[in-house]
């Protein structure tokens, strides 16, 4: 610990450490959360970690090998609680203990019910201390897709929407392209990396052909999955989003699709609603049973009024042009059964930001 330092500042600092090194896991660590880990040895840091990709060593593992034996007697900060049971990996808990380190941070419980206490009850027995709640809130907020996929059954949804100043998203004839500049087009794509997951629907798939890839984007992401929401299994096979790129594809259809399923495309049956399409709640479960964390959703109006309808969006993402298209264009989103402003969707801004010449909007659902 730094001279003058107060225990609990330094504390914070190090997590605050251990936190953006679980940044660096942002765009790769799916279905994995994003996780972060600092050794401290006499008030200083010896070894640095994090989770780079399912399958590989977590954080706790790459930063006990960085410290070596200067993790005997050492303190260890975590941004979420050490697991306990062999995943894909063998329990992080082991290796702590095999480490000789006397006191662990953790800044958040893992809500996956393999561990949920268990690797802290482990560490406690073997004579660990630890501690737990520093910076807990940024740590969930981290791994928000991580947390929804297991403590509500399915993935976190962001809704991302592009509008001109008075809130149309194509011309009357359909035409869209582009209503906003270069620099919000390149932001979709880092939020397709960051999600690992985009979703549509058939309207949006038919009408444009879309590839639902990423490719301006500087980092090197997970390919990530990608979704077609299609009621009536209506999307062919020639359709771009069903490219062979190493992206796990899936197919959300009704109960007895007529077409022909697609080579390497994952197709789901699922239950259709009142109005005869697919229900989204038992969409969004099926997707959790896939390991899908988070999903970014990029549609039409009719899906994304259905979603908001639903209670289904947990952010929004509203791109919104210095452009005036006219009454005649087409709506932001198809709201069905609003008559009187009483009934009208609230939604609470938390981010405005300008990217390039439009603005960035983020906002949150206020469930009513």
């Amino acid at each position: 610990m730094s001279a003058g330092a107060e225990p609990d500042t330094q504390a914070a600092a190090w997590m605050g450490r251990a936190l953006q090194l679980a940044e660096r896991g942002r765009y790769s660590s799916f279905p994995n959360p994003r996780v972060g880990c600092v050794v401290v040895r006499r008030g200083r840091i010896v070894g640095e970690g994090w989770h780079v990709r399912a399958g590989e060593a977590h954080a706790e593992v790459h930063a006990l090998d960085a410290a070596g034996e200067q993790a005997r007697g050492a303190e260890v900060f975590v941004t979420l609680e050490p697991c306990a049971h062999h995943g894909r990996t063998p329990p992080c808990v082991d290796a702590l203990i095999d480490a000789g380190v006397a006191r662990v941070w953790a800044a958040m419980r893992d809500p996956d019910p393999r561990v949920a206490g268990r690797g802290i009850q482990r560490l406690r027995a073997a004579g660990i201390e630890v501690r737990g709640g520093l910076l807990e809130s940024a740590a969930q907020q981290l791994n928000r897709g991580f947390v929804s996929r297991l403590t509500r059954g399915r993935p976190w949804v962001t809704l991302k929407l592009a509008a001109s100043l008075d809130g149309r998203t194509a011309m009357a004839n359909g035409e869209s392209q582009w209503i906003t500049g270069a620099d919000a087009r390149a932001d979709v794509h880092r939020l397709r990396a960051e999600a690992g997951a985009v979703l549509t629907g058939a309207g949006t798939v038919i009408a444009d052909d879309p590839s639902l890839n990423v490719r301006q984007f500087d980092a090197r992401p997970r390919v990530p999955d990608r979704i077609v929401l299609d009621s009536h299994a209506r999307v062919p096979a020639t359709a771009r989003v069903w490219n062979a790129d190493g992206a796990r594809c899936f197919h959300l259809c009704g109960p007895r699709p007529a077409s022909v399923a697609v080579e390497g495309v994952q197709r789901i049956g699922l239950p259709l609603d009142a109005d005869g399409r697919v229900d989204l709640p038992s969409a969004l479960n099926a997707l959790a049973k896939h390991e899908i964390n988070q999903v970014l959703v990029e549609c039409g109006p009719t899906l994304a009024g259905a979603l908001l309808a639903a209670r289904r969006v947990d952010e929004l993402v509203l791109y919104m042009a210095p452009r005036l298209l006219g009454e005649a264009a087409r709506g932001l989103a198809a709201l069905p059964g609003i008559e009187h402003l009483a009934q009208a969707l609230s939604i609470e801004f938390t981010h405005i930001r300008r990217i390039g010449r439009d603005l960035r909007i983020t906002a949150v659902p206020i469930q009513e």
